[in-house]
C-alpha cells in the first residue's frame, strides 16, 4: 500500500508541476504579449525604429514640428528660434519644453526628458546626429521636399495620427489639381521663382527643394533654367536674377536669417536693378507670403504656399 501510495503521490505532484510549468509559460507568453502591444514598430526610408505606443517625442527639427503641428501633436519637447517656439508654430506646440536651437539642441535637457524617439533632421551635422542617438533613437526627417509624404506618413505612424495624415494628403492632391487647372492657361508662357533672402544674399533653390515642388510638379509650372541647373541652395547675383528676368517673384526674408544685414530687403527694393525687373514693375513681387521661417518640404509649407500661390496667381 506504501508503494501505491508514493506512486501517486509522485505521479500527483509530476502533473502538478507540469501543470505550473504550462501556467508560468502562458503567463510569460501573455505578458511577451502585453508588450508586442504596447510597443509599434515604424519604417521610415527603409530603417526601422521600435517605439512604445505612446511614445514620448522630442521635435529636434523645424520640419517635424511643422509636421506635428499639422496633425495637432504636441510633442515633450520643441526647438527654439530667438529663445522662444517659432512665432508660426507657437499656438500648436504651447507647453512643449524648449531644447536650444536648430544649430545646437540642448542635449541635457532632451536627456532629462527621457524620449522614446527623437524628431531630427536630415540636414545635422555628424556630431550632432551622433550626440542625439546616444539619447534616443533618432529619425533624421528628411529636408528634400519631395520626402514630404513619408515624413508625414512617419510622424502620424508614430503618433497614431494615420487617418488625419491620410486626409491631409487627399485634400492637398485635391486642392492641387484644381489650381493647376486654374493656372495652366495664363501661366503657360510665364515664369515664376521663388528667392530667399538669407545673410543678406539671394538665394535659389534646385527644382526639388523647398518650396519649388509646389510650383514645378505639383502645379507644372515652367521650370527657370537657373532652377534647373542649381544642385542646392545656390546664390544668385542681382545682375543674373536681372538676366533670368521673371515674371513672378515669391520673395522670403526672415530677420533672424539677416541678424548681420537686416537692412538687406530694404536695400534690395531701392537698388535700380532691382526695380527694372518686370515682376518689379508689374507688382508681381510677393514678399513673405508664408512664414519666412517655413521648411518648404513638409505638408505644412506646403499647403500654405498652395494657397499663397492661388491668392496671387489666380487673380
Amino acid at each position: 500500500m506504501k508503494k501505491l501510495w508514493k506512486v501517486g503521490f509522485v505521479a500527483a505532484l509530476a502533473l502538478s508541476l507540469a501543470a505550473c510549468g504550462e501556467d508560468e509559460t502562458a503567463n510569460s507568453k501573455t505578458k511577451q504579449a502585453d508588450t508586442e502591444a504596447k510597443e509599434k514598430t515604424v519604417t521610415y526610408m527603409d530603417k526601422e525604429y521600435k517605439v512604445p505606443a505612446d511614445p514620448t517625442i522630442v521635435a529636434a527639427s523645424l520640419e517635424s514640428m511643422e509636421d506635428l503641428a499639422l496633425l495637432d501633436v504636441k510633442p515633450a519637447g520643441a526647438l527654439a528660434v530667438g529663445g522662444e517656439l517659432p512665432s508660426y508654430l507657437a499656438e500648436d506646440l504651447k507647453g512643449a519644453e524648449l531644447i536650444g536651437d536648430k544649430m545646437q539642441p540642448n542635449y541635457e535637457t532632451i536627456l532629462g526628458l527621457d524620449p522614446d524617439i527623437i524628431l531630427g533632421t536630415s540636414k545635422f551635422q555628424e556630431d550632432v546626429k551622433s550626440q542625439l542617438e546616444k539619447i534616443a533613437p533618432m529619425m533624421p526627417i528628411s529636408h528634400v521636399s519631395t520626402d514630404w509624404e513619408a515624413n508625414l506618413t512617419a510622424v502620424a505612424e508614430l503618433t497614431g495620427k494615420e487617418e488625419e495624415a491620410e486626409k491631409i494628403l487627399e485634400e492637398y492632391k485635391a486642392d492641387a489639381a484644381e489650381v493647376k487647372n486654374s493656372v495652366s492657361e495664363s501661366m503657360k508662357d510665364k515664369e515664376v521663382v521663388i528667392i530667399r533672402l538669407r545673410a543678406g544674399n539671394l538665394m535659389i533653390y534646385g527644382q526639388d527643394l523647398y518650396l519649388n515642388p509646389v510650383l514645378y510638379t505639383d502645379l507644372g509650372l515652367a521650370v527657370p533654367d537657373e532652377v534647373a541647373a542649381a544642385k542646392a541652395q545656390e546664390a544668385i547675383s542681382l545682375e543674373k536674377l536681372a538676366e533670368m528676368n521673371p515674371d513672378y517673384i515669391f520673395l522670403q526674408f526672415e530677420e533672424s536669417e539677416n541678424a548681420d544685414k537686416p537692412e538687406a530687403l530694404d536695400e534690395l527694393q531701392k537698388n535700380a536693378i532691382w526695380n527694372g525687373l518686370d515682376a518689379v514693375k508689374a507688382d508681381h513681387v510677393f514678399i513673405n507670403s508664408v512664414e519666412p521661417l517655413a521648411q518648404g518640404g513638409t505638408a505644412w509649407s506646403k499647403t500654405q504656399f498652395l494657397d499663397a500661390v492661388q491668392q496671387n496667381l489666380t487673380k
